[in-house]
């Protein structure tokens, strides 16, 4: 299997190789992980009973209670400090974020819930180790505990790892995901501009209509094959208490391995038309869209069939990556302004309604045509054809 590259931000990158583990290996990181759940539980209980208390529950505090906790319980000392003190990070960031969401006052559907305590059955172990809990020696990574594993080396990595992320996915493979300082790879320049708008009858619609992305359907595809291995997880479900049977086990896992294909090759297609268009532009508007209301429509199981997040991901990993210019536009009344004169009409349009027509200066064009058009506007790209623009919207971010 192949490396995946992930370019995150502040100029560092993420590579995802498979593993190959031993039985005893396996052995010693479901114990390690037992002591990084019990960590993260610990944490969850004490947040709660704090702010019952109306009291702080801070990083500092948290670190502290790890040290007496492995102090007193011998086994969970027998693990490595490392992990355990990035799972109190991780707590601390969730716990964070949560409140920050409630204290901004975001609506209900758009705030990070806060941490939840963690259940051996249903949560996959991952585990975190920074610079000073693993070295790479011939080229096999070390872990604090006396943990070495194998990695599937498909690429080299370009620098020095500065941490590593051990998990299992939910068909039992293992993965190591390595952070290394990026490396800038840019294109040749070629002095075009693209917006871009997302859609459920197309993933993409584009300025370029040789760079329109056109709605798979991979999940519509699968959806007779996922059916029937839901029906034979149904039928064998084991009672409360009781072990699941054979036939129940190897139901789920052909279900987990659909799953997998079909968010594989949502990736595939992402990335493959990511950077085409990171190739062939030098700038581009993109519509800031977050799709979330679409889960409460009857348009929800089409619009998730087109991962338009998953593909925005891609696409803004992939100009960060070669450094190309790309602007988020907020989509507030995009549908509403004229791409051409940067009129707005004063009615929203249905969404049976596909064309746009302005009432002032005549353009007629396809409605998510004219909305990808609107975004150049917005970002500030504005086509030399444009007479006049609106430019009294929302704000335009730099995508980090």
């Amino acid at each position: 299997m192949s490396a995946l590259a992930e370019v995150g931000e502040g100029g560092h990158a993420r590579y995802t190789f498979r593993r190959r583990v031993s039985s005893t290996a396996v052995a010693a990181l479901l114990s390690e992980w037992d002591r990084c759940r019990w960590v993260w539980n610990e944490c969850v209980a004490r947040s709660r009973a704090a702010h019952k208390a109306e009291e702080e529950c801070g990083p500092a505090g948290l670190d502290k209670l790890l040290t007496g906790w492995r102090g007193e319980c011998e086994w969970l000392r027998a693990g490595g400090s490392v992990p355990q003190q990035q799972v109190i990070r991780d707590f601390t960031r969730s716990r964070s974020k949560a409140l920050k969401d409630i204290k901004v006052r975001l609506p209900m559907r758009q705030r990070a819930g806060m941490p939840r305590f963690k259940k051996k059955d249903l949560a996959d172990p991952t585990l975190n180790y920074t610079r000073r809990g693993f070295r790479l020696k011939d080229g096999r990574p070390h872990l604090a505990g006396g943990i070495t594993v194998n990695v599937v080396w498909s690429r080299d990595l370009p620098s020095a790892p500065s941490s590593v992320r051990i998990h299992r996915d939910s068909l039992g493979h293992w993965y190591a995901s390595f952070v290394v300082q990026a490396e800038a790879q840019p294109l040749p320049a070629t002095g075009a501009v693209i917006g871009i708008d997302w859609g459920v009858k197309e993933t993409a619609t584009t300025t370029s209509d040789d760079h329109d992305l056109p709605h798979p359907e991979y999940g519509r595809k699968s959806a007779g094959k996922l059916s029937g291995y839901q029906r034979m997880m149904a039928r064998r479900k084991p009672k409360r208490g009781q072990a699941a049977s054979k036939g129940y086990r190897k139901a789920k896992r052909q279900a987990a391995k659909a799953h997998k294909k079909i968010a594989r090759q949502r990736q595939d297609i992402a990335r493959k038309w990511a950077k085409r268009v990171v190739t062939d532009f030098d700038q581009l508007a993109v519509e800031d869209f977050r799709p979330k209301f679409l889960a409460r429509s009857t348009m929800a199981r089409k619009a998730a069939d087109a991962a338009i997040s998953a593909t925005k991901h891609e696409l803004i990993n992939m100009a960060r990556k070669h450094g190309r210019d790309l602007r988020l536009v907020h989509p507030a009344h995009t549908t509403m302004d004229c791409g051409h004169c940067g009129a707005r009409i004063k009615h929203e349009l249905p969404l049976s309604e596909r064309t746009y027509t302005c009432s002032m200066c005549g353009a007629v064009s396809p409605r998510d045509k004219n909305s990808a058009r609107v975004m150049l506007v917005r970002a500030g790209l504005i086509p030399a054809t444009v007479d006049r623009v609106r430019l009294d919207g929302p704000p335009v971010r730099q995508a980090a």
